[in-house]
């Protein structure tokens, strides 16, 4: 398999680190969306990352729908999300906040930067949107214990948030007070320091 994308995004990031601890082999070719959009397009209508080819030519695309192809490659009890019930509904949601945070931050470094003037208003509600979602996801870490979300073992929920946490903190500085949400800086400080973030990871470049 072939995974496109760079890894100082969060989305390209979670699907990489997911692959590897199910121990899946894959080429990563870090094309941008900006620098290499010819080439992206080529294989991907949409030039949007993550890019999965798979190993028939066929692709996946969209990173919540290359971890569920993912998942359905291992066994169900290695896989990185619950199977059923609440505590599925309870993931997913984490994950879900854990994306439109990354969302809202990549929509809010276009605002800044791509536009030549930027909607102070449209600013503004990504910036709340940023915080309130942050500060949901502290009220959920903070009661729970342990070093992961749920459970014992590493899931798509810590990944996600670990992965949108790095990214939006690091595409605009200060806009994040760690010291506001302990749980969550904690959280993915612990994340942070596996040898897997560490091979998987990428500063954040601008777009030129």
């Amino acid at each position: 398999m072939i995974l496109i994308g760079q890894y100082d995004s969060s989305y390209v990031r979670r699907v990489a680190i997911a692959m590897r601890l199910y121990g899946l082999a894959f080429e990563h070719r870090p094309w941008s969306v900006f620098g290499d959009a010819g080439k992206l397009q080529a294989v991907n209508p949409l030039m949007r990352v993550p890019t999965l080819v798979l190993d028939d030519g066929d692709i996946v695309a969209d990173s919540a729908s290359i971890l569920d192809h993912l998942d359905g490659l291992v066994p169900a009890d290695r896989r990185l999300v619950p199977q059923a019930g609440p505590a599925r509904r309870h993931a997913l949601k984490v994950m879900a906040f854990a994306t439109g945070l990354a969302d809202k931050g990549v929509s809010l470094f276009y605002e800044l930067h791509l536009h030549e003037t930027p909607s102070a208003g449209w600013v503004e509600r990504c910036r709340s949107q940023i915080l309130a979602t942050l500060g949901a996801l502290e009220a959920d870490r903070a009661n729970r214990t342990g070093d992961h979300w749920f459970g014992t073992a590493i899931g798509h929920a810590d990944i996600a948030v670990a992965c949108a946490w790095r990214h939006v903190g690091e595409a605009h500085p200060g806009l994040i007070d760690a010291a506001a949400y302990p749980a969550l800086a904690a959280h993915c400080a612990r994340l942070e320091a596996l040898p897997v973030f560490r091979e998987i990871f990428q500063p954040f470049a601008a777009p030129a």
